[in-house]
């Protein structure tokens, strides 16, 4: 009797489902409809995106990354669309409310993670340089050889590879130097009280104005900045095309050797060989320049 009874109540909870899955099945074929076309309209949205996103970052992690997160959106809102439809309400909140908790565990486990992708997305739409473009930023100065969500590799003058996290390229300051269409080249030094000063800031501007480059020099400034007693201290600064390669380097290579030159020429200053002040000093392990100020 009691097995008999048994098996009714299966029959009938059975029935009741069958009934219920009767009833659902209209529901289920509409849902189902419409999570297709969300799944149809995402993927359509997702290469059209990747297209837009690819031409205003040029970057192709950038554009996929982003693609990806609209095309997951799209799918999450479509499922909760059908789930809705079959009047599965419950279930609705209970996976926003854990997908919610799961993000936040998320956010605070890899924060520093998050902040760097953050940063390089919005570095691909801002685009503060590009690859191949001279800056210095974090204490370093190099060319960017390859930018990434993560972080932005620069190779140093000095051949290094450095790896710098993206967030910390964002907060900081940033020189780019291949932007700047002109460059300023700086140099301070010092001569005696002695000498003439307007005729050492002549015989400057004159060694300058010869100096060999692709494009003039110009916006010449001197400046005679102040007085260490028996020394006069003095800056001078030139203005030049940034856009020529090792341009600032080897500028202010020969303007050094163009100034000396001229000093020497000029009787501002006499230059001895190490061979010479051997003698004096009894000490000298190679070729080297120690300039030393005469009276013009």
């Amino acid at each position: 009797m009691n097995l008999e009874k048994g098996v009714e109540l299966i029959l009938e909870k059975l029935t009741g489902w069958w009934i219920i899955l009767v009833k659902m099945l209209p529901n289920f074929l509409l849902a189902s409809i419409v999570l297709f076309l969300f799944f149809v309209f995402a993927k359509w949205i997702r290469n059209v995106s990747f297209r837009v996103l690819m031409r205003l970052s040029k970057s192709d992690s950038i554009a996929a990354l982003m693609s990806a997160i609209i095309y997951s959106l799209i799918i999450i809102v479509g499922l909760m669309t059908a789930l809705n439809i079959m009047n599965l309400d419950k279930t609705v909140s209970s996976l926003l409310a854990g997908v919610g908790i799961i993000g936040l565990a998320l956010g605070f486990a890899f924060q520093d993670l998050t902040a760097n992708f953050i940063a390089g997305a919005f570095m691909a739409f801002k685009r503060p340089f590009e690859v191949g473009h001279k800056i210095e930023t974090n204490g370093f100065i190099g060319k960017i050889d390859h930018i990434q969500l993560r972080s932005t590799t620069m190779i140093t003058d000095a051949g290094l590879h450095v790896i710098i996290p993206n967030k910390d390229i964002f907060q900081k300051p940033i020189i780019n130097y291949s932007q700047s269409q002109n460059r300023r080249v700086e140099l301070e030094f010092a001569i005696l009280s002695s000498v003439d000063l307007s005729y050492a800031e002549e015989v400057v501007r004159n060694a300058i104005q010869k100096i060999e480059t692709k494009n003039p020099i110009s916006d010449v400034r001197f400046y005679f900045t102040a007085i260490d007693d028996p020394k006069i201290k003095l800056a001078v600064s030139f203005q030049i095309d940034n856009q020529e390669p090792k341009g600032f380097m080897t500028t202010r290579h020969k303007a050094i050797v163009a100034i000396y030159k001229a000093f020497a020429e000029s009787n501002i200053v006499k230059i001895t060989t190490s061979n010479e002040l051997k003698q004096v000093e009894g000490k000298s392990n190679g070729v080297e320049t120690k300039v030393e100020t005469t009276t013009k």
